[in-house]
């Protein structure tokens, strides 16, 4: 499926998209020079679910549902703001019924795109209560799956049929559910092409679509060090 994007959506990757080397070295930068720093590291880990789609794959809808697991540390750089690195597994792909029962060839679909994932952020912090970051993150394909029409195709992480790297661009929210407890929403969506692939419509026409992941992930995230971190901070 490929969504019209909204236009600061669109923004945000063309300059991302750009400037994405860049990005990586200064928040990387920063996250490497507050080690340093004296400043107490704030462990995470996270739990969640992921509900995705691929764009250009003719399925429509965030469908599949994936397991995010993953453990992470952030550090303070500035009163409100934190430089966050992680290490996720986080499964995606795509979904779609039979569309027509009576038929061999039924339109049922599904892909598994299984990834382990290291996201860079830079959030901001507002109260204690609400933060919101963006980054980017390098996704390592470590396994995948295909089935058209409910049988399963050569498709594999090893063939060289999707990339094996997944370049994604994020977008952050987590809130404050109870002490170091917080709800974390994060929006990803592919900077690269994952695949190209080949359509013909019912009357003869071939197309080329490009094929991105574009994800929806709900995750609960428990705080180490939260309080002491705050305090060092503030000392300094």
């Amino acid at each position: 499926m490929i969504i019209k994007l909204p236009i600061l959506r669109y923004i945000f990757m063309k300059i991302a998209k750009k400037n994405i080397h860049l990005i990586f070295l200064c928040v990387l930068s920063l996250f490497l020079a507050n080690i340093g720093n004296a400043q107490i590291i704030k462990g995470e880990v996270m739990a969640g679910l992921n509900m995705t789609q691929v764009d250009g794959d003719m399925v429509y809808g965030f469908k599949k549902p994936g397991l995010n697991l993953g453990a992470g540390a952030m550090i303070p750089f500035k009163k409100n703001f934190d430089v966050s690195l992680e290490i996720n597994y986080s499964q995606k792909g795509a979904k779609q019924k039979a569309q027509y029962l009576s038929d061999s060839l039924n339109g049922a679909y599904e892909l598994y795109l299984n990834y382990l994932e290291v996201p860079v952020l830079v959030h901001y912090t507002d109260k204690e209560l609400i933060s919101i970051g963006t980054g980017i993150s390098w996704g390592r394909l470590v396994g995948a799956k295909e089935l058209e029409h409910g049988r399963q195709t050569t498709t594999t992480a090893q063939n060289g049929v999707y990339n094996p790297n997944d370049i994604c661009v994020l977008l952050d929210l987590r809130l404050k559910v109870y002490e170091a407890l917080k709800f974390n929403f994060r929006y990803s969506y592919s900077m690269a092409r994952l695949r190209t692939r080949e359509f013909t419509s019912l009357n003869g026409i071939v197309t080329n679509r490009g094929q991105f992941n574009n994800v929806l992930t709900f995750r609960l995230l428990y705080m180490f060090n939260e309080t002491r971190s705050k305090r060092n901070l503030n000392q300094e």
